[in-house]
């Protein structure tokens, strides 16, 4: 049931009535006809085969072995200077086991903020030439004409259907408005589990085919069982329909594109036939809450010279995250199969962080990976809260530690084998900073309380005082925190340059002040995140799995019982930490009071940050702004007004729906799977359903009775559909 297209009306429906009409859009189909490409998984012990590409693509970065020199040996020689000055601190008098643990710790945690200072280094003085492109994109002018058919992969999963369309109805618009549309066709991927987000994912879809007029080139398709998520969502899609697009743009359910970035990013594909994947700068925008707004203000401000340093010395070895980019579909079919890894969950199984494998076996394969961060026009959104962002990030710790039976895989690219290892990092330098912090604090109540034995067995003149240099120490705290604020600094300084930028962020003034801020929250908000990773470290180490839940993008915060029960834990340590620091010396408790404070005031800072009132309250008085918001492009704009429209209804009862509206009956009938064949697998769910429906002396008592996964399989079958008509 591949194709409807014959049976369509010759005009579309009226307006109106929509959940009656039983016409179909004017060529509608369900999906287009199979275009088979094989996509075989590769062994990661296996070596790679470039069927005949060179080694290093022609697309590379000149100079680049300098620019790696620069970043990352100025990284390692900011680190040994570091090192030596922390070792007078602890052990300038005598070595002890807890002055290197120390030392040590330091070392591996300075390494980590050395590499982003000199990444941000190079990002500034990227941004102050113009870099940021390459591959023959242009930053204005009229837009290339494109020669090539290309896919916009939508998937999701128990989204807000309203909220998914009203996205991908702006991005529409904008491709529309660049007259190049007929060069795309669009698939929404579903993966939903929940039966009643599916039929309105269905009602949402029709009403975005009659609303754009796309319905020969906007496509949808459920798959009843969302095998390895996502990543087997994708790959689906690409066995299945792939050889008939030369390009495919992943989305993420709250991505927005505009038609300019698009066009571009696929023509630049098109001239470049040794890359492989071309990633842009999402920029977080739509944020409502304290939270959402700090995380979309640093973003915006500080995202680009991140971006713009990264991709100065990563070169053709870039990275991928996930959505917002173009990918060849060829390139991603021959090269981005992979098995599952070795042993149980949380570390064997599919791998949950998928992009960054993805793009690392493209590049073993010989393709380029780049990014074009200059490149303006791609969206996303935030997590509204501290807690939303929290449950999405212990997924992505479990799929970053997930690398570490990666990382050693064959014929990979040592830049590649960087990103992951960097990617574990960011989320182990959380429990190694909560440890320095202890250590810290245990050698300090050592040398307040313990008596110590200053001479021992060795005869000598003076005694080997327990010391702590304290003025060294100071010294090495604002040397420290220099180089972790100086990134905010350059990007102030590119902000203060750059019109158009400044402007949009309210003036220098207003800007500065939102810097402000959010370092100053943001700082209170670290240590509970570290303590938010430490937990999911622990908890992947112990075994757990983290699951894939459909993430919360509205705002609407948590109660306040809520919040209460889960940064409790945080507010007793740092009472905990204050005590101790307090016990020692006030100089010490002043010391840690960022530290301290942030954990006592966990549960405040969770209810704030989370409440769209306070984020309002922060826009009114111009903290906080970005371009996008201020003086927003036309994409984004009809974004957030269908999201008025098509966002934020209730789900209605699936089964309900369906007897309700005989038009999305109609159409559910027209997109069901082909049923089983013999041998093929049997779904036990379908037959307790089939049974349950059997039984049920009435339609209320069926819908009772049916639990998720039967619901879905029964109205995910004829036999099932038929069952439930005949219910009174």
């Amino acid at each position: 049931m591949d194709t409807v297209a014959a049976s369509a009306p010759s005009e579309p429906p009226p307006a109106g009535n929509a959940g009656t009409d039983t016409r179909l859009p004017q060529g509608w189909s369900a999906l287009p006809r199979p275009a088979p490409l094989d996509m075989p998984v590769h062994a990661l012990e296996d070596a790679p085969d470039l069927h005949g590409r060179a080694r290093v693509p022609s697309t590379e970065w000149q100079m680049i072995g300098l620019r790696r020199l620069l970043v990352i040996g100025g990284a390692l020689a900011m680190t040994g200077a570091a090192g030596y000055e922390m070792d007078l601190v602890f052990n300038a008098v005598q070595r002890s086991v807890a002055g290197m643990v120390m030392l040590v710790l330091f070392i591996l945690l300075f390494m980590w903020i050395a590499l982003a200072f000199t990444s941000a280094v190079a990002g500034f003085f990227s941004m102050l030439a113009g870099g940021g492109l390459g591959l023959g994109i242009a930053r204005g002018g009229s837009l290339p004409r494109l020669l090539t058919r290309t896919a916009l992969l939508m998937p999701t999963y128990n989204e807000d259907p309203g909220r998914v369309m009203a996205g991908l109805r702006a991005t529409i618009d904008s491709l529309a408005a660049t007259r190049q549309e007929r060069a795309f066709d669009v698939f929404i991927l579903s993966d939903t589990t929940d039966p009643d987000v599916w039929v309105a994912e269905e009602a949402a879809y029709m009403a975005l085919c009659r609303a754009t007029g796309w319905g020969g080139r906007l496509f949808y398709r459920r798959r009843a069982a969302n095998t390895d998520r996502k990543a087997g969502n994708i790959g689906e899609w690409v066995r299945t329909y792939g050889a008939a697009y030369q390009q495919m743009i992943t989305l993420d359910a709250d991505s927005v594109m505009s038609g300019d970035v698009i066009v571009r990013l696929t023509s630049a594909m098109e001239h470049n036939p040794g890359v492989g994947l071309i990633q842009s700068l999402p920029v977080i925008v739509n944020g409502h809450t304290l939270f959402a707004r700090m995380q979309q203000f640093a973003g915006r401000v500080y995202g680009p010279l991140i971006a713009h340093g990264i991709a100065w010395w990563h070169g053709s070895e870039g990275n991928y995250w996930g959505h917002n980019a173009v990918i060849r579909t060829a390139a991603f079919a021959e090269q981005a199969g992979m098995p599952h890894l070795p042993g149980r969950k949380p570390f064997g199984g599919a791998i949950m962080s998928h992009d960054f494998v993805e793009a690392a076996l493209m590049r073993r394969g010989g393709w380029a990976i780049h990014m074009v961060p200059a490149l303006s026009g791609s969206y996303e959104e935030s997590p509204p809260s501290l807690t939303d962002i929290a449950i999405r990030d212990r997924r992505w710790c479990q799929g970053n530690l997930q690398h570490a039976k990666v990382v050693s895989t064959r014929g990979l690219h040592w830049v590649s084998r960087m990103h992951m290892l960097m990617g574990i990092g960011s989320y182990v330098t959380a429990p190694l900073w909560l440890i320095f912090l202890l250590v810290g604090i245990l050698v300090s109540l050592q040398s307040r309380f313990y008596k110590p034995e200053y001479f021992g067995d060795t005869k000598l003149l003076y005694p080997h005082w327990p010391h702590v240099d304290p003025v060294q120490a100071e010294y090495m705290f604002i040397g420290t925190m220099g180089v972790l604020l100086a990134p905010k600094v350059l990007a102030y300084i590119l902000l203060l340059v750059d019109g158009p930028l400044r402007r949009g962020c309210g003036g220098g003034i207003a800007a500065g002040a939102s810097i402000l801020v959010e370092t100053v929250v943001g700082g209170l908000l670290a240590p509970i995140a570290m303590l938010i990773q430490t937990g999911g470290v622990l908890s992947i180490l112990l075994g757990r799995d983290s699951g894939w839940n459909a993430q919360r993008r509205d705002a609407g915060g948590l109660q306040i019982a809520q919040n209460v029960r889960l940064y409790m834990l945080h507010t007793v340590l740092g009472l905990m930490l204050a005590g101790a620091a307090w016990s020692v010396s006030l100089p010490l408790f002043l010391w840690m009071l960022p530290v301290t404070l942030g954990l006592v005031c966990a549960i405040p800072l969770a209810v704030l940050t989370g409440s769209a009132a306070v984020g309002q309250a922060f826009r009114r008085a111009r903290l906080l702004l970005i371009p996008e918001e201020t003086a927003p492009p036309a994409v984004l704009s009809a974004a957030v007004a269908y999201m008025g429209q098509m966002a934020g209804h209730p789900v209605q009862e699936a089964i309900a729906a369906l007897r309700a509206r005989t038009g999305l009956l109609r159409v559910h009938e027209i997109m069901l799977p082909p049923p089983r064949r013999p041998g093929g697998p049997i779904n036990p769910a379908l037959l307790v359903g089939l049974l349950k429906v059997r039984e049920a002396p009435d339609l209320a008592t069926a819908v009772r009775e049916l639990n998720r996964a039967e619901k879905s399989a029964v109205l995910g079958n004829a036999e099932g559909l038929q069952l439930l008509a005949r219910l009174p």
